[in-house]
Protein backbone atom coordinates (compact mmCIF):
# COMPACT_ATOMS: atom_id res chain seq x y z
CA UNK A 1 0.00 0.00 0.00
CA UNK A 2 1.03 3.60 -0.54
CA UNK A 3 3.52 5.19 1.87
CA UNK A 4 3.80 8.95 2.31
CA UNK A 5 6.84 10.71 0.96
CA UNK A 6 8.20 13.90 2.54
CA UNK A 7 5.83 16.05 0.48
CA UNK A 8 2.74 14.09 1.61
CA UNK A 9 3.79 14.28 5.25
CA UNK A 10 4.64 17.98 5.11
CA UNK A 11 1.27 18.68 3.54
CA UNK A 12 -0.79 17.01 6.29
CA UNK A 13 1.45 18.37 9.06
CA UNK A 14 0.98 21.90 7.73
CA UNK A 15 -2.77 21.41 7.63
CA UNK A 16 -2.78 20.27 11.29
CA UNK A 17 -0.87 23.37 12.40
CA UNK A 18 -3.14 25.62 10.36
CA UNK A 19 -6.31 24.08 11.80
CA UNK A 20 -4.95 24.19 15.34
CA UNK A 21 -4.60 27.95 15.01
CA UNK A 22 -8.06 28.30 13.45
CA UNK A 23 -9.66 26.22 16.19
CA UNK A 24 -7.99 28.19 18.96
CA UNK A 25 -9.22 31.43 17.43
CA UNK A 26 -12.74 29.99 17.34
CA UNK A 27 -12.51 28.91 21.00
CA UNK A 28 -11.19 32.35 21.94
CA UNK A 29 -14.10 34.04 20.18
CA UNK A 30 -11.95 35.65 17.51
CA UNK A 31 -13.83 33.73 14.80
CA UNK A 32 -17.61 33.47 14.60
CA UNK A 33 -19.28 30.17 13.70
CA UNK A 34 -20.07 31.61 10.27
CA UNK A 35 -16.38 32.38 9.74
CA UNK A 36 -15.21 29.08 11.20
CA UNK A 37 -17.67 26.82 9.38
CA UNK A 38 -15.89 26.69 5.98
CA UNK A 39 -12.56 26.18 7.73
CA UNK A 40 -13.73 23.22 9.81
CA UNK A 41 -15.56 21.65 6.87
CA UNK A 42 -12.31 21.68 4.88
CA UNK A 43 -10.99 19.43 7.64
CA UNK A 44 -13.96 17.08 7.75
CA UNK A 45 -15.49 18.52 10.93
CA UNK A 46 -19.28 18.82 10.93
CA UNK A 47 -21.58 20.23 13.60
CA UNK A 48 -24.35 17.67 14.02
CA UNK A 49 -27.38 17.39 16.29
CA UNK A 50 -25.54 16.68 19.54
CA UNK A 51 -21.84 17.23 18.94
CA UNK A 52 -19.18 17.69 16.30
CA UNK A 53 -18.67 14.80 13.88
CA UNK A 54 -15.27 14.15 12.30
CA UNK A 55 -15.01 12.23 9.04
CA UNK A 56 -11.61 10.64 8.43
CA UNK A 57 -10.46 9.78 4.91
CA UNK A 58 -9.44 6.23 4.08
CA UNK A 59 -8.28 6.59 0.46
CA UNK A 60 -9.80 3.86 -1.75
CA UNK A 61 -10.63 2.03 1.49
CA UNK A 62 -7.13 0.63 2.10
CA UNK A 63 -5.27 0.95 5.39
CA UNK A 64 -2.64 -0.79 7.51
CA UNK A 65 -2.89 -2.38 10.92
CA UNK A 66 -1.05 0.59 12.42
CA UNK A 67 -3.56 2.98 10.92
CA UNK A 68 -6.47 0.83 12.09
CA UNK A 69 -5.03 0.82 15.61
CA UNK A 70 -4.97 4.62 15.48
CA UNK A 71 -8.65 4.65 14.58
CA UNK A 72 -9.31 2.55 17.68
CA UNK A 73 -7.22 4.92 19.80
CA UNK A 74 -9.23 7.91 18.58
CA UNK A 75 -12.50 6.12 19.36
CA UNK A 76 -11.32 5.40 22.91
CA UNK A 77 -9.72 8.73 23.72
CA UNK A 78 -11.87 11.26 21.91
CA UNK A 79 -15.22 9.61 21.19
CA UNK A 80 -17.58 7.22 22.96
CA UNK A 81 -15.45 4.14 22.26
CA UNK A 82 -16.66 3.40 18.74
CA UNK A 83 -16.38 4.53 15.14
CA UNK A 84 -18.83 4.39 12.24
CA UNK A 85 -17.57 3.10 8.87
CA UNK A 86 -19.35 4.82 5.98
CA UNK A 87 -20.46 4.24 2.40
CA UNK A 88 -17.48 6.27 1.11
CA UNK A 89 -15.01 3.86 2.71
CA UNK A 90 -14.32 6.43 5.44
CA UNK A 91 -14.85 6.40 9.20
CA UNK A 92 -16.84 8.94 11.22
CA UNK A 93 -16.70 9.84 14.90
CA UNK A 94 -19.97 11.27 16.19
CA UNK A 95 -19.05 12.74 19.59
CA UNK A 96 -16.05 15.00 19.06
CA UNK A 97 -15.21 18.00 21.24
CA UNK A 98 -14.03 20.99 19.24
CA UNK A 99 -10.98 21.52 21.46
CA UNK A 100 -9.83 17.96 20.71
CA UNK A 101 -10.13 18.16 16.93
CA UNK A 102 -6.58 19.46 16.23
CA UNK A 103 -5.08 16.74 18.45
CA UNK A 104 -7.04 14.10 16.54
CA UNK A 105 -5.73 15.43 13.25
CA UNK A 106 -2.19 15.36 14.67
CA UNK A 107 -2.65 11.75 15.77
CA UNK A 108 -3.92 10.88 12.30
CA UNK A 109 -0.98 12.63 10.64
CA UNK A 110 1.42 10.51 12.72
CA UNK A 111 0.16 7.42 10.83
CA UNK A 112 -0.20 9.03 7.38
CA UNK A 113 -3.92 9.79 7.65
CA UNK A 114 -6.04 12.94 7.54
CA UNK A 115 -9.56 14.36 7.21
CA UNK A 116 -8.82 16.69 4.29
CA UNK A 117 -11.54 17.03 1.64
CA UNK A 118 -13.97 14.73 3.40
CA UNK A 119 -16.40 17.65 3.22
CA UNK A 120 -16.95 20.75 1.14
CA UNK A 121 -17.53 21.42 -2.55
CA UNK A 122 -14.39 19.64 -3.64
CA UNK A 123 -13.28 16.23 -4.86
CA UNK A 124 -13.98 13.85 -1.99
CA UNK A 125 -12.28 10.57 -1.04
CA UNK A 126 -11.57 8.44 -4.14
CA UNK A 127 -13.35 5.12 -3.69
CA UNK A 128 -12.58 1.75 -5.24
CA UNK A 129 -13.25 -1.98 -5.27
CA UNK A 130 -12.59 -3.61 -1.90
CA UNK A 131 -11.19 -6.67 -3.73
CA UNK A 132 -8.69 -4.59 -5.72
CA UNK A 133 -5.45 -6.40 -6.43
CA UNK A 134 -6.73 -9.82 -5.35
CA UNK A 135 -9.70 -10.51 -7.60
CA UNK A 136 -9.10 -12.73 -10.60
CA UNK A 137 -11.60 -10.85 -12.77
CA UNK A 138 -9.80 -7.47 -12.83
CA UNK A 139 -7.64 -6.26 -15.72
CA UNK A 140 -5.30 -4.41 -13.33
CA UNK A 141 -5.15 -3.24 -9.74
CA UNK A 142 -7.22 -0.01 -9.75
CA UNK A 143 -5.62 1.40 -6.58
CA UNK A 144 -2.51 2.92 -8.22
CA UNK A 145 -4.81 5.05 -10.36
CA UNK A 146 -6.96 5.85 -7.32
CA UNK A 147 -3.81 6.98 -5.47
CA UNK A 148 -2.70 9.06 -8.44
CA UNK A 149 -6.11 10.75 -8.43
CA UNK A 150 -5.86 11.33 -4.67
CA UNK A 151 -2.61 13.19 -5.18
CA UNK A 152 -3.96 15.08 -8.20
CA UNK A 153 -7.15 16.16 -6.42
CA UNK A 154 -5.69 17.09 -3.02
CA UNK A 155 -5.78 20.89 -2.71
CA UNK A 156 -6.35 21.20 -6.46
CA UNK A 157 -6.60 25.00 -6.79
CA UNK A 158 -9.10 24.96 -9.63
CA UNK A 159 -11.45 22.43 -8.03
CA UNK A 160 -11.48 23.51 -4.39
CA UNK A 161 -14.71 25.47 -4.80
CA UNK A 162 -16.80 23.44 -7.23
CA UNK A 163 -20.54 24.05 -7.61
CA UNK A 164 -21.10 21.03 -5.34
CA UNK A 165 -19.29 18.07 -3.79
CA UNK A 166 -17.70 15.64 -6.24
CA UNK A 167 -17.18 11.89 -5.96
CA UNK A 168 -15.06 9.56 -8.09
CA UNK A 169 -14.90 5.75 -8.10
CA UNK A 170 -12.31 3.57 -9.83
CA UNK A 171 -12.78 -0.13 -10.61
CA UNK A 172 -11.05 -2.60 -12.92
CA UNK A 173 -13.56 -5.40 -13.22
CA UNK A 174 -16.74 -5.95 -15.21
CA UNK A 175 -18.36 -6.82 -11.88
CA UNK A 176 -18.98 -3.49 -10.18
CA UNK A 177 -18.42 -3.77 -6.42
CA UNK A 178 -18.19 0.00 -5.82
CA UNK A 179 -21.45 1.44 -7.27
CA UNK A 180 -19.24 3.07 -9.89
CA UNK A 181 -22.03 4.39 -12.14
CA UNK A 182 -23.71 6.14 -9.22
CA UNK A 183 -20.76 8.52 -8.86
CA UNK A 184 -20.11 11.94 -10.38
CA UNK A 185 -17.34 10.25 -12.35
CA UNK A 186 -17.00 6.50 -12.62
CA UNK A 187 -13.89 4.92 -14.11
CA UNK A 188 -13.58 1.32 -15.22
CA UNK A 189 -10.10 0.25 -16.23
CA UNK A 190 -10.28 -1.83 -19.41
CA UNK A 191 -7.84 -3.38 -21.87
CA UNK A 192 -7.88 -2.51 -25.57
CA UNK A 193 -5.31 -4.00 -27.92
CA UNK A 194 -3.18 -4.96 -24.89
CA UNK A 195 -3.21 -1.37 -23.61
CA UNK A 196 -4.75 -0.42 -20.26
CA UNK A 197 -7.06 2.56 -20.34
CA UNK A 198 -10.23 3.96 -18.83
CA UNK A 199 -13.88 3.66 -19.71
CA UNK A 200 -15.39 6.88 -18.33
CA UNK A 201 -18.90 7.52 -17.03
CA UNK A 202 -20.03 10.99 -15.92
CA UNK A 203 -23.15 12.29 -14.21
CA UNK A 204 -24.28 9.63 -11.78
CA UNK A 205 -25.40 10.08 -8.22
CA UNK A 206 -28.15 9.57 -5.72
CA UNK A 207 -29.74 12.17 -3.45
CA UNK A 208 -32.74 14.29 -4.41
CA UNK A 209 -32.45 13.52 -8.14
CA UNK A 210 -30.91 10.06 -8.61
CA UNK A 211 -29.28 9.31 -11.96
CA UNK A 212 -27.16 6.58 -13.50
CA UNK A 213 -24.01 7.95 -15.15
CA UNK A 214 -23.90 7.57 -18.94
CA UNK A 215 -20.73 6.49 -20.68
CA UNK A 216 -19.01 9.44 -22.33
CA UNK A 217 -15.87 7.70 -23.60
CA UNK A 218 -15.12 4.03 -24.11
CA UNK A 219 -11.33 4.37 -23.85
CA UNK A 220 -8.90 6.95 -22.52
CA UNK A 221 -5.23 5.88 -22.57
CA UNK A 222 -3.91 5.42 -19.05
CA UNK A 223 -1.24 8.07 -19.54
CA UNK A 224 -3.90 10.68 -20.42
CA UNK A 225 -6.49 10.01 -17.71
CA UNK A 226 -5.59 13.04 -15.59
CA UNK A 227 -5.98 15.40 -18.54
CA UNK A 228 -9.31 13.83 -19.40
CA UNK A 229 -10.63 14.22 -15.86
CA UNK A 230 -9.39 17.82 -15.82
CA UNK A 231 -11.48 18.38 -18.95
CA UNK A 232 -14.56 16.74 -17.38
CA UNK A 233 -14.28 18.89 -14.27
CA UNK A 234 -13.49 22.10 -16.15
CA UNK A 235 -16.70 21.83 -18.16
CA UNK A 236 -18.62 21.23 -14.94
CA UNK A 237 -16.87 24.06 -13.09
CA UNK A 238 -17.65 26.39 -15.97
CA UNK A 239 -21.33 25.56 -16.43
CA UNK A 240 -22.47 23.97 -13.16
CA UNK A 241 -25.30 25.73 -11.33
CA UNK A 242 -24.24 27.82 -8.34
CA UNK A 243 -27.58 29.55 -7.85
CA UNK A 244 -29.44 26.46 -6.63
CA UNK A 245 -27.70 23.78 -4.56
CA UNK A 246 -30.39 21.25 -5.48
CA UNK A 247 -29.39 21.57 -9.13
CA UNK A 248 -25.65 21.99 -8.64
CA UNK A 249 -24.39 18.40 -9.05
CA UNK A 250 -22.79 17.39 -12.34
CA UNK A 251 -25.59 14.88 -12.96
CA UNK A 252 -27.98 17.81 -13.44
CA UNK A 253 -25.57 19.51 -15.85
CA UNK A 254 -25.12 16.35 -17.95
CA UNK A 255 -28.88 15.78 -17.97
CA UNK A 256 -29.81 19.34 -18.94
CA UNK A 257 -26.93 19.90 -21.35
CA UNK A 258 -27.37 16.42 -22.80
CA UNK A 259 -24.78 13.65 -22.91
CA UNK A 260 -23.76 14.49 -26.49
CA UNK A 261 -23.17 18.20 -25.88
CA UNK A 262 -21.40 17.62 -22.57
CA UNK A 263 -19.16 15.04 -24.25
CA UNK A 264 -18.45 17.39 -27.15
CA UNK A 265 -17.29 20.12 -24.78
CA UNK A 266 -15.18 17.67 -22.78
CA UNK A 267 -13.48 16.41 -25.94
CA UNK A 268 -12.78 19.98 -27.02
CA UNK A 269 -11.34 20.81 -23.61
CA UNK A 270 -9.38 17.54 -23.59
CA UNK A 271 -7.66 18.46 -26.86
CA UNK A 272 -6.50 21.68 -25.19
CA UNK A 273 -5.54 19.98 -21.90
CA UNK A 274 -3.19 17.58 -23.66
CA UNK A 275 -1.06 20.50 -24.79
CA UNK A 276 -0.43 21.66 -21.20
CA UNK A 277 1.67 18.74 -19.99
CA UNK A 278 -0.51 18.01 -16.98
CA UNK A 279 -0.31 14.24 -17.13
CA UNK A 280 2.35 12.77 -14.85
CA UNK A 281 5.39 11.12 -16.43
CA UNK A 282 5.37 7.35 -16.72
CA UNK A 283 8.10 7.20 -14.07
CA UNK A 284 5.71 8.73 -11.52
CA UNK A 285 3.00 6.25 -12.46
CA UNK A 286 5.52 3.45 -11.98
CA UNK A 287 6.61 4.88 -8.61
CA UNK A 288 3.06 4.81 -7.33
CA UNK A 289 2.36 1.36 -8.78
CA UNK A 290 5.42 -0.04 -6.97
CA UNK A 291 3.65 0.63 -3.66
CA UNK A 292 0.93 -1.82 -4.67
CA UNK A 293 3.15 -4.76 -5.57
CA UNK A 294 1.68 -8.09 -4.41
CA UNK A 295 2.76 -9.27 -0.96
CA UNK A 296 5.09 -12.23 -0.52
CA UNK A 297 2.55 -14.99 -1.04
CA UNK A 298 3.58 -18.53 -0.18
CA UNK A 299 3.47 -21.09 -2.96
CA UNK A 300 2.37 -24.68 -2.96
CA UNK A 301 -0.46 -24.11 -0.47
CA UNK A 302 -3.49 -26.36 -0.35
CA UNK A 303 -6.90 -25.07 -1.41
CA UNK A 304 -8.66 -27.55 0.86
CA UNK A 305 -10.71 -26.23 3.80
CA UNK A 306 -11.95 -28.47 6.61
CA UNK A 307 -15.67 -27.67 6.80
CA UNK A 308 -16.65 -30.26 9.40
CA UNK A 309 -17.68 -27.50 11.82
CA UNK A 310 -21.15 -26.49 10.55
CA UNK A 311 -21.02 -22.94 11.91
CA UNK A 312 -17.61 -22.39 10.37
CA UNK A 313 -18.82 -23.86 7.08
CA UNK A 314 -21.79 -21.45 7.07
CA UNK A 315 -19.44 -18.53 7.64
CA UNK A 316 -17.07 -19.65 4.87
CA UNK A 317 -19.90 -20.09 2.38
CA UNK A 318 -21.07 -16.52 2.97
CA UNK A 319 -18.09 -14.41 4.00
CA UNK A 320 -15.16 -15.94 2.10
CA UNK A 321 -14.56 -15.13 -1.57
CA UNK A 322 -12.08 -16.55 -4.12
CA UNK A 323 -8.58 -15.11 -4.30
CA UNK A 324 -6.49 -15.08 -7.47
CA UNK A 325 -3.58 -16.81 -5.69
CA UNK A 326 -3.96 -20.54 -4.88
CA UNK A 327 -4.19 -21.29 -1.18
CA UNK A 328 -5.47 -17.81 -0.26
CA UNK A 329 -8.92 -16.33 0.27
CA UNK A 330 -10.63 -12.95 0.64
CA UNK A 331 -12.41 -12.61 4.00
CA UNK A 332 -15.33 -10.25 4.56
CA UNK A 333 -15.88 -9.21 8.18
CA UNK A 334 -19.48 -8.23 8.84
CA UNK A 335 -20.15 -5.10 10.88
CA UNK A 336 -23.85 -6.02 10.88
CA UNK A 337 -24.56 -8.28 13.88
CA UNK A 338 -28.25 -8.91 14.43
CA UNK A 339 -29.55 -5.99 16.50
CA UNK A 340 -26.37 -3.96 16.02
CA UNK A 341 -25.85 -0.60 14.33
CA UNK A 342 -24.71 -1.09 10.71
CA UNK A 343 -21.13 0.06 10.20
CA UNK A 344 -20.33 0.62 13.88
CA UNK A 345 -17.35 -1.02 15.55
CA UNK A 346 -16.04 -0.61 19.09
CA UNK A 347 -12.45 0.37 19.77
CA UNK A 348 -11.78 -3.20 20.93
CA UNK A 349 -13.20 -4.59 17.69
CA UNK A 350 -11.21 -2.13 15.60
CA UNK A 351 -8.03 -3.10 17.46
CA UNK A 352 -8.79 -6.78 16.97
CA UNK A 353 -9.32 -6.38 13.24
CA UNK A 354 -5.98 -4.58 13.06
CA UNK A 355 -4.29 -7.42 14.95
CA UNK A 356 -5.88 -10.03 12.69
CA UNK A 357 -4.71 -8.14 9.61
CA UNK A 358 -1.18 -8.01 10.99
CA UNK A 359 -1.24 -11.71 11.76
CA UNK A 360 -3.17 -13.16 8.82
CA UNK A 361 -3.40 -10.64 5.95
CA UNK A 362 -0.01 -9.03 5.33
CA UNK A 363 -0.94 -6.07 7.57
CA UNK A 364 -3.64 -4.76 5.25
CA UNK A 365 -7.37 -4.04 5.63
CA UNK A 366 -10.04 -2.71 3.31
CA UNK A 367 -13.21 -0.77 4.14
CA UNK A 368 -16.14 -1.52 1.83
CA UNK A 369 -18.83 0.87 0.57
CA UNK A 370 -21.30 -1.55 2.21
CA UNK A 371 -19.85 -0.64 5.65
CA UNK A 372 -17.94 -3.88 6.21
CA UNK A 373 -14.22 -4.74 6.48
CA UNK A 374 -12.15 -7.00 4.24
CA UNK A 375 -8.96 -8.94 4.93
CA UNK A 376 -7.75 -9.50 1.40
CA UNK A 377 -4.86 -11.98 1.77
CA UNK A 378 -5.76 -14.79 4.18
CA UNK A 379 -4.29 -18.28 3.82
CA UNK A 380 -7.05 -20.86 3.70
CA UNK A 381 -5.20 -22.81 6.37
CA UNK A 382 -5.72 -19.81 8.72
CA UNK A 383 -9.44 -19.35 8.09
CA UNK A 384 -10.63 -21.41 11.05
CA UNK A 385 -8.41 -19.63 13.60
CA UNK A 386 -9.43 -16.28 12.12
CA UNK A 387 -13.11 -17.17 12.34
CA UNK A 388 -12.80 -18.23 15.97
CA UNK A 389 -11.22 -14.89 16.87
CA UNK A 390 -13.95 -13.01 15.01
CA UNK A 391 -16.69 -15.04 16.69
CA UNK A 392 -15.38 -14.19 20.14
CA UNK A 393 -15.51 -10.47 19.28
CA UNK A 394 -19.05 -10.54 17.79
CA UNK A 395 -17.57 -10.06 14.33
CA UNK A 396 -18.40 -13.49 12.95
CA UNK A 397 -21.89 -12.81 11.58
CA UNK A 398 -22.37 -14.72 8.31
CA UNK A 399 -24.67 -12.41 6.37
CA UNK A 400 -22.74 -10.84 3.48
CA UNK A 401 -25.21 -9.60 0.83
CA UNK A 402 -28.14 -11.09 2.74
CA UNK A 403 -31.12 -9.11 4.00
CA UNK A 404 -29.54 -8.36 7.41
CA UNK A 405 -26.36 -6.97 5.78
CA UNK A 406 -28.06 -3.58 5.81
CA UNK A 407 -26.50 -0.30 4.72
CA UNK A 408 -27.80 2.52 6.91
CA UNK A 409 -26.84 6.13 7.49
CA UNK A 410 -26.71 7.55 11.06
CA UNK A 411 -30.10 9.18 10.48
CA UNK A 412 -31.94 11.39 12.94
CA UNK A 413 -30.12 9.86 15.90
CA UNK A 414 -27.10 11.98 14.92
CA UNK A 415 -27.49 13.90 11.68
CA UNK A 416 -28.83 17.47 11.58
CA UNK A 417 -30.04 16.95 7.99
CA UNK A 418 -32.06 13.80 8.64
CA UNK A 419 -35.86 13.64 8.71
CA UNK A 420 -36.17 10.20 10.28
CA UNK A 421 -34.17 7.61 12.18
CA UNK A 422 -32.43 4.87 10.21
CA UNK A 423 -30.78 2.86 12.95
CA UNK A 424 -33.90 1.55 14.78
CA UNK A 425 -35.45 0.52 11.46
CA UNK A 426 -32.32 -1.39 10.48
CA UNK A 427 -32.24 -3.11 13.86
CA UNK A 428 -35.90 -4.13 13.70
CA UNK A 429 -35.58 -5.52 10.17
CA UNK A 430 -32.47 -7.48 11.14
CA UNK A 431 -34.31 -8.90 14.14
CA UNK A 432 -37.33 -9.84 12.01
CA UNK A 433 -35.07 -11.79 9.66
CA UNK A 434 -32.59 -12.99 12.26
CA UNK A 435 -32.85 -16.66 11.33
CA UNK A 436 -29.89 -17.40 9.06
CA UNK A 437 -31.70 -20.20 7.23
CA UNK A 438 -34.47 -17.76 6.36
CA UNK A 439 -31.94 -15.22 5.13
CA UNK A 440 -30.25 -17.82 2.94
CA UNK A 441 -33.61 -18.89 1.54
CA UNK A 442 -34.10 -15.30 0.39
CA UNK A 443 -30.57 -15.27 -1.06
CA UNK A 444 -28.84 -12.13 -2.26
CA UNK A 445 -30.98 -9.20 -1.17
CA UNK A 446 -29.37 -5.82 -0.61
CA UNK A 447 -31.37 -3.58 1.71
CA UNK A 448 -30.37 0.07 2.16
CA UNK A 449 -31.80 2.79 4.40
CA UNK A 450 -31.44 6.59 4.32
CA UNK A 451 -32.80 9.00 6.89
CA UNK A 452 -33.24 11.80 4.35
CA UNK A 453 -33.26 12.58 0.65
CA UNK A 454 -29.46 13.07 0.60
CA UNK A 455 -29.23 9.27 0.32
CA UNK A 456 -26.12 8.62 2.42
CA UNK A 457 -27.59 5.13 2.93
CA UNK A 458 -27.83 4.57 -0.85
CA UNK A 459 -31.54 3.70 -0.68
CA UNK A 460 -31.98 4.30 -4.43
CA UNK A 461 -29.52 1.44 -5.08
CA UNK A 462 -31.14 -1.08 -2.74
CA UNK A 463 -32.92 -4.13 -4.07
CA UNK A 464 -35.14 -2.96 -1.24
CA UNK A 465 -34.62 0.68 -0.31
CA UNK A 466 -36.09 2.69 2.52
CA UNK A 467 -36.22 6.49 2.67
CA UNK A 468 -37.15 8.27 5.88
CA UNK A 469 -39.21 11.42 5.38
CA UNK A 470 -41.05 13.93 7.58
CA UNK A 471 -44.83 13.84 7.26
CA UNK A 472 -46.16 16.80 9.24
CA UNK A 473 -43.74 16.21 12.07
CA UNK A 474 -44.07 12.41 12.05
CA UNK A 475 -41.37 10.03 10.83
CA UNK A 476 -42.54 8.16 7.74
CA UNK A 477 -40.78 5.62 5.56
CA UNK A 478 -41.09 5.20 1.80
CA UNK A 479 -40.38 1.77 0.33
CA UNK A 480 -38.45 1.41 -2.93
CA UNK A 481 -37.95 -1.79 -4.92
CA UNK A 482 -35.69 -2.88 -7.76
CA UNK A 483 -32.55 -0.80 -7.27
CA UNK A 484 -28.99 -1.99 -7.75
CA UNK A 485 -25.57 -0.40 -7.41
CA UNK A 486 -23.79 -3.27 -9.17
CA UNK A 487 -22.97 -3.78 -12.85
CA UNK A 488 -26.71 -4.31 -13.46
CA UNK A 489 -27.24 -0.80 -12.09
CA UNK A 490 -30.79 0.49 -11.68
CA UNK A 491 -32.70 2.95 -9.51
CA UNK A 492 -35.35 1.76 -7.09
CA UNK A 493 -39.01 2.61 -7.68
CA UNK A 494 -41.24 3.98 -4.90
CA UNK A 495 -44.08 1.56 -4.17
CA UNK A 496 -46.57 4.15 -2.99
CA UNK A 497 -47.59 5.77 0.32
CA UNK A 498 -45.12 5.43 3.18
CA UNK A 499 -45.32 3.54 6.46
CA UNK A 500 -44.59 4.17 10.12
CA UNK A 501 -41.60 2.54 11.80
CA UNK A 502 -43.30 -0.78 12.53
CA UNK A 503 -45.23 -0.71 9.28
CA UNK A 504 -42.10 -0.47 7.17
CA UNK A 505 -40.74 -3.63 8.80
CA UNK A 506 -43.98 -5.43 7.93
CA UNK A 507 -43.81 -4.01 4.42
CA UNK A 508 -40.32 -5.41 3.88
CA UNK A 509 -41.53 -8.84 4.98
CA UNK A 510 -44.53 -8.66 2.63
CA UNK A 511 -42.23 -7.75 -0.27
CA UNK A 512 -40.01 -10.74 0.44
CA UNK A 513 -43.07 -13.01 0.58
CA UNK A 514 -44.13 -11.82 -2.89
CA UNK A 515 -40.65 -12.64 -4.12
CA UNK A 516 -40.68 -16.14 -2.64
CA UNK A 517 -44.11 -16.84 -4.14
CA UNK A 518 -43.09 -15.74 -7.63
CA UNK A 519 -39.39 -16.42 -8.10
CA UNK A 520 -38.08 -18.81 -10.68
CA UNK A 521 -35.07 -21.04 -10.24
CA UNK A 522 -31.87 -19.06 -9.81
CA UNK A 523 -33.57 -15.67 -9.53
CA UNK A 524 -32.50 -13.09 -6.99
CA UNK A 525 -35.03 -10.68 -5.51
CA UNK A 526 -34.10 -7.98 -8.01
CA UNK A 527 -34.44 -10.44 -10.93
CA UNK A 528 -37.94 -11.43 -9.90
CA UNK A 529 -38.96 -7.80 -9.44
CA UNK A 530 -37.72 -6.92 -12.91
CA UNK A 531 -39.61 -9.85 -14.43
CA UNK A 532 -43.00 -9.48 -12.71
CA UNK A 533 -42.99 -5.72 -12.16
CA UNK A 534 -44.35 -3.59 -9.34
CA UNK A 535 -48.04 -4.62 -9.46
CA UNK A 536 -47.89 -7.85 -7.38
CA UNK A 537 -45.82 -6.09 -4.71
CA UNK A 538 -48.19 -3.11 -4.48
CA UNK A 539 -51.16 -5.45 -4.23
CA UNK A 540 -49.60 -7.21 -1.24
CA UNK A 541 -48.40 -4.00 0.40
CA UNK A 542 -51.58 -1.98 0.18
CA UNK A 543 -54.34 -4.61 0.22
Amino acid sequence: MYQYDTYDQAMVDARVAEFRDQTQRRLDGQLSEAQFRPLRLMNGLYLQLHAYMLRVAIPYGTLSGKQMHMLAHIARKYDRDYGHFTTRQNIQYNWIKLADAPDILADLASVEMHAIQTSGNCIRNISSDQYAGVSADEVADPRPLAELLRQWSSFHPEFTYLPRKFKIAVIASAEDRAAMRLHDIGIELVKKDDEIGARVFVGGGMGRTPMVAPEIRDFVPFAEIVSYLEACLRVYNRHGRRDNKYKARIKILVHEMGREEYTRQVEEEFTHMKTLGLDPPLAELARIADHFAPPAYETGLSDEIDLSDRDFAAWVSTQVKPHKVPGYAIVNISLKPIGGIPGDASSAQIDLMAELAEKYSFDELRVTHAQNIVLAHVKKADLYALWKALEEADLGTANLDLISDIIACPGLDYCSLANARSIPVAQKIAQRFSDLDRQKELGELKLKISGCINACGHHHAGNIGILGVDRKGVENYQLLLGGSGADDVSLGQITGPGFDENGIVDAVEKATNVYLANRQEGERFVDTFRRIGMAPFKEALYA
